[in-house]
């Protein structure tokens, strides 16, 4: 497997050379934890989440890679933002794409599953709220879970 590397607003990041609708879940169980995969490709701590499909909607694709990343089926509940920043672009290793941010945060309960590590997680947890803080993560991701976390009314449009 590649690496991920994320560059923001950096000179020396690639030129991007594809734009991927994807979709990131914030899942919380009935304690309000969340969770919490260690990714495979760079080691840093995120929320599930991948590309959208062709023929899927944004809810069905939430889902799905939620339970292909963690074990955990989900119910979508709502919406934290979409995140579509040019000046972050994502570097795949593997077959060099340079993608450009472009995701939507959606949140979800779980309703069934164990946390199961997959080949895209290393490591899947349930999380306390207020032990988010010290876990390593790219910007982009601490900036969408601050979001969450703050609970404002209105979905963050960026």
């Amino acid at each position: 497997m590649g690496k991920r590397i994320d560059f923001y607003n950096d000179p020396t990041a690639p030129q991007p050379n594809s734009l991927v609708p994807s979709v990131n879940v914030i899942v919380t169980n009935a304690a309000g934890d969340v969770l919490m995969i260690r990714r495979s490709d760079n080691d840093n701590w995120a929320v599930p989440g991948g590309a959208i499909d062709l023929g899927e909607s944004i809810p069905a694709a939430a889902i799905r890679e939620t339970i292909e990343e963690t074990g955990i089926t989900c119910e979508i509940t709502g919406l934290v933002g979409t995140y579509s920043d040019p000046r972050h672009v994502i570097l795949y290793t593997s077959n060099g794409e340079a993608r450009q941010e472009f995701s939507i945060v959606l949140t979800a309960r779980a309703v069934s599953g164990e946390p199961t590590p997959s080949e895209e997680s290393r490591e899947v947890r349930w999380v306390p709220r207020e032990q988010l803080a010290p876990l390593l993560m790219d910007r982009s991701m601490r900036m969408r879970i601050d979001h969450y976390l703050t609970g404002t009314a209105l979905p963050y449009i960026g």
